[in-house]
């Protein structure tokens, strides 16, 4: 009887797996996702520049093996560390994230035009300061030895410390609707 619990955890992770496959291969039959598939995909169309950007972005951080394409085991891999990852990986995807240029720093820039992106994309309602002011905000905080570039370091313990960063990085990466839409559609596969 001990078991019984763990053996429905690994049903139900299987069932949600089979349910990611079909959507995948439903969404996108020939088994790899293309950049504009990624965009149809999550239901991202007409975005502004920024966050365009952010997304071309998410989609190269993505794909692993940098071939143009994601596949379902990029896919599975990129949900699975956003749903379930620890914080700890998860801080550094987001670093990488972040790290558009991939010189393994975020300056100003770069955070700025992820802050953008984020808000264009989710939304600025609630927002009491402008993303300018946020920037500088979290650069005040966590930018340590005060170079203008976040290391992985200071990223990563500055969004344990700053809880307002924290929640800026979560919104960037929140899959409730994405996951809600599999669901919507698994009923009608």
């Amino acid at each position: 009887m001990g078991n019984s619990s763990g053996s429905t955890v690994d049903d139900l992770q299987a069932v949600e797996m089979h349910l990611w496959y079909k959507k995948f291969m439903t969404e996108c039959p020939s088994g790899q996702l293309t950049l504009h598939e990624f965009k149809q995909f999550f239901g991202l169309r007409g975005l502004d520049p920024e966050a365009n950007a952010y997304i071309e972005q998410m989609f190269r951080t993505f794909d692993m093996n940098k071939d143009g394409y994601i596949d379902f085991m990029e896919y599975v891999a990129a949900l699975s560390l956003v749903m379930r990852g620890k914080m700890e990986h998860k801080l550094r995807w987001y670093f990488k994230l972040y790290d558009v240029d991939g010189n393994g720093c975020i300056d100003r820039h770069e955070l700025l035009n992820i802050i953008k992106a984020i808000r264009a994309i989710n939304g600025n309602e609630g927002q009491d300061t402008t993303a300018e002011d946020f920037t500088n905000r979290v650069f005040d905080r966590i930018d340590i030895n005060g170079d203008g570039e976040l290391s992985l370091e200071e990223f990563v313990a500055g969004a344990r410390s700053d809880e307002d960063f924290m929640e800026v990085m979560m919104k960037s990466l929140d899959l409730a609707h994405i996951v809600a839409m599999i669901h919507n559609r698994r009923r009608s596969v």
